[in-house]
């Protein structure tokens, strides 16, 4: 298969379905249109043309959009095929495409891939517009759109600028400290914003908990002894029978998990193997893999019927809400027993309070703010690596040449993160800035 191809592929949803919508993209977009519809419609403008084969029967009648490149989705000619839904149609659709020469199904993701390939989104963007497709919730789609759009990228390359800029002025008073109109202290201004964006990206890395966190879900884990009402209380939150609950001591082996939209957040609560010393050999690792989940676990539900609190020495440090369980069977009020929240999944008593204590431990966003957060592992380890390219170069007492090396490797690392890794021309802003050799 060559890049060179033109690529075709059913880019809306699951068939049958009112509409289905046809992508192309590369070269032969354009004539492939004018062999099926008769002619090529004028550009990014819908048509209501009639679709035959090579033998010229009718395979249906649709909206036909085409649009040029380099601006187009991919930065190569496109068109789309806006047709009926129906498997017969278009499986009929994509099988004349495929008929023709140069033409051929679409690798998964190779529309995206042929976008970041010409310039059209860089990688972050890239990941924002799968994780859009993905979103479930009001903040996944805010964030996913957010990076989708530009908004990320928009931060990172304002802080490649000012590291380009850096060097450039390193370089200038290394290679031209005889001229009058180069600056002669590059410290007092240069590593003065070199300090500045060092601790930017620093705070930018601390906010990942917060990225994670809205892109992934709060991973919430309900843990106790057995029989303490953990699968029931997953079963209520989820509104369907998701665990097996019987009154036999566990009966729970695996980590079962259900999500939630909790005030436009997701929240991936998972049920456990009952906390308890067992011999019985599946048991045992059911609980090795609750000490697995709670490792991961950004928020504990400690749950006990008895106020008798299960020790997490050496198996959990981090935050945790103690969940008292089954009220409905207690005929007298309980003593003080260091419980955050009282419920019962039988009468629902307090389970509302329950979903507003686990609120309190989302992240707090403004409405209206901007999600430029760092939302994957690799991004969190190349703007690490800049950061402590640029602190290196602070520090470096060894010369400006090793300063400006330590910057560049600082903009390479930064560069990784969307994927534009380019080759600057420092004279050029060099000479951008000062009249060098008049």
């Amino acid at each position: 298969m060559s890049a060179t191809d033109t690529i075709f592929a059913l880019s809306s949803g699951g068939l049958p379905s009112g509409v289905a919508v046809i992508r192309l993209s590369g070269a032969r977009s354009l004539q492939a249109v004018e062999e099926l519809c008769g002619r090529i419609p004028p550009v990014r403008r819908a048509s209501l043309l009639s679709i035959r084969n090579r033998n010229g029967n009718k395979l249906d009648e649709g909206l036909i959009l085409v649009f040029p490149g380099p601006n187009s989705f991919t930065g190569e000619d496109c068109a789309e095929l806006q047709i009926h839904g129906g498997r017969a149609t278009v499986k009929a659709v994509l099988a004349a495409l495929e008929s023709m020469e140069g033409l051929r199904p679409a690798e998964a993701g190779e529309f995206s891939r042929r976008a970041f390939l010409n310039g059209r989104m860089d990688l972050v963007e890239v990941e924002g517009l799968a994780d859009l497709i993905a979103a479930e919730t009001e903040m996944q789609r805010r964030l996913a759109a957010e990076h989708a759009s530009g908004g990320l990228s928009l931060l990172y390359e304002s802080w490649a600028k000012r590291l380009t800029h850096a060097r450039a002025m390193i370089e200038a008073e290394l290679d031209f400290a005889d001229e009058d109109d180069v600056p002669g202290s590059v410290a007092s201004s240069i590593w003065r914003d070199m300090h500045a964006l060092e601790q930017e990206i620093l705070n930018h890395v601390a906010d990942a908990r917060t990225g994670e966190i809205v892109r992934d879900g709060l991973k919430v884990v309900i843990a106790g002894p057995p029989n303490a009402g953990k699968s029931s209380l997953l079963n209520h939150l989820a509104k369907r029978d998701v665990a097996i609950v019987t009154d036999i001591p566990g009966t729970t082996r695996d980590v079962l998990h259900v999500d939630l939209d909790l005030s436009g957040f997701a929240v991936r609560l998972y049920d456990t193997a009952g906390l308890r010393a067992t011999e019985d050999i599946v048991e045992r690792e059911g609980i090795r893999r609750t000490h697995l989940s709670m490792s991961d676990a950004h928020l504990l539900l400690l749950l006990s019927e008895d106020a008798q609190w299960t020790s997490l020495d050496g198996i959990y440090d981090g935050q945790t809400l103690r969940v008292r369980t089954k009220s409905d069977q207690v005929k007298t009020p309980w003593p003080e027993d260091g419980a955050d929240v009282t419920i019962s999944v039988k009468s629902g008593d307090g389970v509302s309070d329950l979903l507003d204590a686990i609120g309190r431990h989302l992240p707090n966003l403004e409405a209206g703010s901007a999600l430029a957060l760092p939302t994957r592992q690799r991004h969190i380890l190349n703007l690490s690596t800049a950061r402590e390219n640029i602190r290196r170069a602070i520090e470096a007492t060894n010369g400006l040449d090793i300063q400006a090396e330590y910057l560049r490797l600082a903009g390479q690392s930064l560069g990784r993160v969307t994927g534009r890794v380019d080759v600057e021309n420092l004279l050029d802003v060099i000479f951008s800035e000062f009249c060098i050799g008049k």
